[in-house]
């Protein structure tokens, strides 16, 4: 740092501080960057296995129709608190229990929702989306 005198005593009148300053925003910049790359993971994931493995899951399957029917894995249900016994139910014989919701295209985002909501309170951590492979349609419709 460069510093000068004022009088013959030696005594230090100014500090030059702007490479201090400079040091300092490369390192706060620096710090930035790498503060979001080390805080934003990637998105969680489970890789099933294969090899080795005799553990069978039992399939735990949500029906979302577009009429307002509701059905687990096949059966009729008349209320939210039928779908929280039918989920509590399976958690007791499977506690590792891993839901999939098949809802179809026309059902209010709500229901799903709401179905996500139910099967949580009944203790489903575990939740899939049934989809069917092929090209989805467009995210924006066109203008008329």
């Amino acid at each position: 740092m460069a510093a000068h005198a004022d009088s013959e005593d030696g005594m230090i009148a100014g500090i030059n501080v702007t490479p201090l300053v400079d040091i300092t925003l490369v390192l706060l910049v620096v710090f930035m960057v790498t503060a979001k790359l080390i805080s934003a993971p990637a998105l969680p994931m489970e890789v099933p296995r294969f090899a080795g493995s005799t553990e069978v899951q039992t399939p735990f399957s949500l029906e979302l129709y577009a009429g307002g029917a509701v059905r687990i894995n096949g059966q009729a249900l008349t209320s939210d608190a039928d779908v929280i016994r039918l989920v509590r139910e399976a958690r007791g014989k499977t506690p590792d229990l891993r839901a999939t919701i098949h809802a179809d295209t026309s059902v209010p985002h709500g229901r799903v929702l709401r179905a996500i909501e139910l099967l949580k309170t009944g203790g489903v951590d575990h939740i899939a989306f049934a989809v069917t492979p092929g090209e989805g349609g467009a995210l924006i419709a066109p203008a008329p």
